[in-house]
């Protein structure tokens, strides 16, 4: 649980690192077309090959980034049983009474599990290569444009960010009181499926306690630092974009019509 990559910044003074937050945000915004609109294993190759580029470069630890994946480990886990046994094509590879395996669920399966996986570290390495302070920035000059409907840009953002934040630390809370419930004689991991679930209730209880307080303790420091929702405030640095910001749009927009143009063909 320690090791969700979401959520966590990874200081570091790399190329990634230095782009406009603004650049990122719509790198992974492209991303996501990107790895939806591919219908074929290749595509899939060239936009893991993209992301592993983007990694290289951001000098984030590749292992840091595969511990990040334990987390959605059983997630993807039934996401592909339920693609392979509830598919129902016509070309039966495996059949065991209700059990049914077919091509196309296995190429479903294999689909959707790639692209869980593709974005999920995509997501991680904007997280892991861009403060908090910036992430607020760069989505917030996105959204100004919808201030003009109401809509509130920055509240929006910095609840976004906060929650962003909050995923670490409630995942290391919610393992120190497992640790503890441990030391104390629980047990997490024999019975069956009711009886874990119930043992899942100790845990629960109290890390919602210490997210509300959590919470409150970050209220208090917000008002005891003057934070106001209607304040008109300035930017200590002002977002800017350079030439890095272009290239990179610029080679992501290579990649996504690569994808698209093999979707076509």
């Amino acid at each position: 649980m320690r090791n969700i990559a979401i959520g966590q910044y990874y200081p570091n003074e790399s190329k990634i690192h230095k782009l406009d937050p603004r650049t990122k945000l719509l790198a992974l915004v492209l991303f996501m077309v990107m790895i939806f609109s591919a219908t074929n294993f290749f595509a899939y190759l060239v936009s893991a090959a993209g992301l592993l580029i983007a990694i290289t470069l951001s000098k984030v630890p590749i292992k840091f980034m595969l511990k990040g994946l334990r987390a959605i480990f059983g997630i993807i886990i039934i996401i592909v049983a339920m693609n392979i046994f509830y598919d129902a094509g016509d070309n039966v590879l495996f059949e065991l009474g209700f059990l049914r395996i077919t091509s196309s669920g296995l190429f479903a399966a294999s689909r959707m599990a790639s692209r869980l996986v593709l974005l999920i570290s995509a997501s991680s390495l904007l997280t892991l290569s861009t403060s908090p302070t910036e992430l607020t920035d760069g989505m917030e000059y996105i959204l100004n444009p919808f201030k003009k409907i109401g809509v509130p840009a920055h509240e929006i953002t910095m609840m976004l960010t906060i929650a962003l934040r909050f995923i670490p630390t409630l995942m290391e809370e919610l393992d120190r009181i497992r640790k503890a419930q441990i030391s104390r004689g629980a047990d997490f991991d024999t019975g069956g499926l009711i009886k874990k679930a119930r043992a899942v209730i100790p845990l629960l209880v109290p890390l919602f306690i210490s997210a509300f307080r959590r919470a409150d303790e970050l209220a208090l420091a917000m008002e005891a630092r003057c934070y106001r929702v209607d304040a008109k405030r300035t930017r200590m640095k002002e977002l800017a974009f350079g030439r890095a910001d272009y290239v990179f749009v610029l080679v992501l927009i290579m990649f996504l019509a690569a994808a698209l143009g093999m979707r076509v063909l």
